[in-house]
């Protein structure tokens, strides 16, 4: 448990901090958003030149037909499930130090999916017959799985942001100066939904947001467990394994957490938010990166070690790139820096700090992107007939299209942070001393 030496002694101190983004959000805010935007618009314009010119712009070829977009999209989604899968865990298991950051592990888990969706569109040649995913599915796709699974984690994610939201948009209303555009107030009694904090308000919310973040896990596992299976249901070399399921899942967990910790430190550093976060929530939520890059580097362990150990025809030349190949260097960076670093900072008392702990994982994150990278390029690239091996080339326009992905993330969390309190106030306001709650209230 974290301790409670820093929580906070006034309401008005409180509400001051969760709404400083969205009154004050200091002269860097604009330059910031408006240096992201740019960065997002010029990768929008590489992915409109790449239909244009057709996915070889990208380095795919005939030899190479997956490659950093299908990375990418494994990636960014899985790190939406580890910012769910945080707050909904905590919250079901009434861990009372999460109310200051449960707000913006569930805004990183909604993004965050937003972002790596879209790789499910860019990483097609021809993104106008998606349509036909919708209005001719074949049941027996894994791919119109893994659309169904999206698209209900999709809604499922917005709800679960939306509903403990709900009294801080009340208090939101209610804070807004008189001044404020009519459209403005209209919005906002719109969203609160007319939460005046009466006891059957409370009851119905609470009883919602328990359900949901019950639902928001069974449907996170599966929509990691069918991306996983979109590439274990081949007969490719590499990717034909019944563990891949719970392997994505545990990866997806590891690097959503360690999003978490960078998102938290960035605008805990930024909105001057140390007084509610502390350095305890930082080890709290290390530790948990800790344990999962332990199972994660376990079921690494597992799989190298069957294949390698059995050798089949197929199989073999593919564990050869990965542990003394072309790829070598790239799989052991990956489980030296990506997760035996990770591990060791976030464990020793010599590495107790916050720096150390973002530094933990951003290595993590990093690592986990690579490690995506590598599932999925040397089975792609391997040769079915002869043995001469496939290539992608990093071209400018994929390098850009995954950076735009990139900064979409901070921008999008700026941008929500505009409309809504950073904290959760009316949960954090539960815990003053002696303090009952004004106009808000939600579920643990």
């Amino acid at each position: 448990m974290v301790a409670n030496a820093r929580t906070p002694s006034s309401r008005d101190a409180l509400h001051d901090a969760a709404f400083r983004p969205m009154e004050a959000p200091g002269r860097w805010f604009w330059p910031v958003a408006l240096g992201l935007a740019g960065i997002v618009a010029v990768a929008f314009g590489a992915y409109v030149y790449q239909v244009i010119e057709g996915l070889w712009v990208a380095g795919y070829n005939d030899k190479a037909f997956y490659g950093i977009y299908e990375a990418n999209l494994v990636a960014f989604i899985g790190v939406s499930y580890g910012g769910a899968l945080v707050s909904a865990v905590l919250r079901l298991t009434n861990a009372r130090w999460r109310a200051p950051i449960t707000r913006m592990a569930e805004a990183v888990a909604l993004v965050s999916l937003v972002v790596g969706g879209a790789f499910a569109i860019i990483h097609l040649g021809r993104p106008e017959r998606i349509w036909r995913l919708i209005v001719d599915p074949q049941a027996s796709s894994p791919i119109v799985w893994d659309l169904i699974a999206i698209s209900t984690y999709l809604l499922a994610t917005a709800i679960f942001l939306y509903l403990p939201l709900i009294p801080d948009l009340a208090t939101t209303r209610d804070r807004l100066p008189a001044r404020a555009p009519r459209l403005v107030r209209a919005f906002y009694r719109l969203v609160a939904l007319g939460w005046t904090g009466t006891p059957e308000q409370r009851r119905l919310l609470n009883r919602s947001v328990g359900a949901i973040a019950i639902l928001i896990i069974p449907l996170a596992v599966s929509v990691h467990s069918v991306l996983a299976w979109a590439f274990s249901m081949t007969s490719r070399a590499g990717w034909h394994s019944s563990i891949f399921g719970p392997y994505f899942v545990v990866g997806a967990l590891y690097s959503g957490v360690a999003l978490v910790v960078i998102v938290v430190a960035a605008f805990r550093k930024a909105y001057r938010l140390e007084r509610y976060i502390s350095l305890d929530h930082f080890v709290s939520l290390a530790r948990i990166m800790a344990v999962l890059a332990a199972v994660y580097l376990y079921f690494t362990f597992s799989e190298m070690l069957t294949a390698g150990y059995v050798r089949t025809r197929e199989e073999a030349p593919i564990v050869a790139v990965m542990l003394e190949g072309a790829y070598a260097p790239a799989f052991w960076g990956f489980v030296v820096l990506g997760i035996f670093v990770p591990i060791m900072l976030s464990v020793l008392s010599a590495t107790r700090s916050v720096r150390y702990l973002v530094l933990a994982a951003a290595l993590a994150v990093v690592g986990m992107w690579l490690k995506r990278m590598l599932i999925t390029l040397p089975t792609a690239t391997a040769p079915l007939i002869g043995d001469v091996w496939g290539t992608v080339q990093l071209t400018w326009v994929a390098i850009v299209i995954t950076v735009g992905a990139t900064a979409a993330i901070p921008l999008g969390l700026m941008l929500i942070f505009r409309f809504m309190p950073i904290l959760a106030v009316d949960e954090m306001t539960e815990l003053l001393p002696g303090s009952a709650p004004a106009v808000g209230g939600e579920a643990r």
